[in-house]
């Protein structure tokens, strides 16, 4: 059974820093990723890597603040988020797909992440 289980959300002031863990069990993935939804709001594409080539691909909101990574030995992928606005303030869900491109197959249940200004 796939499960993908993150952690490491919370609450932070502006111009502070979180890391969020996704850790994968099950199998392998082509591509994870990391999507949010802020209140009243759509749910949102924020970053995502290939798990073979290691290719990063992120949205222009969180380009040079955020960094995914991943730890292919630990199943998991990380998204280090410096520089937090109020703006980022959202539910954050991981999320993986069988293959490179197209829909992703697998959800999170999401971490919370708020930044106070």
């Amino acid at each position: 059974q796939v499960q993908l289980v993150e952690s490491g959300g919370g609450l932070v002031q502006a111009g502070g820093s979180l890391r969020l863990s996704c850790a994968a069990s099950g199998r392998t993935f082509s591509t994870m990723g990391w999507f949010r939804q802020a209140p009243g709001k759509g749910r949102e594409f924020v970053a995502a890597i290939s798990w073979s080539s290691g290719n990063t691909y992120y949205a222009d909101s969180v380009k040079g603040r955020f960094t995914i990574s991943r730890d292919n030995a630990k199943n998991t992928v990380y998204l280090q988020m410096n520089s937090l606005k109020p703006d980022d303030t959202a539910v954050y869900y991981c999320a993986a797909r069988y293959h490179q491109f197209g829909d992703y197959d697998y959800w999170g249940q999401g971490t919370q992440v708020t930044v106070s200004s």
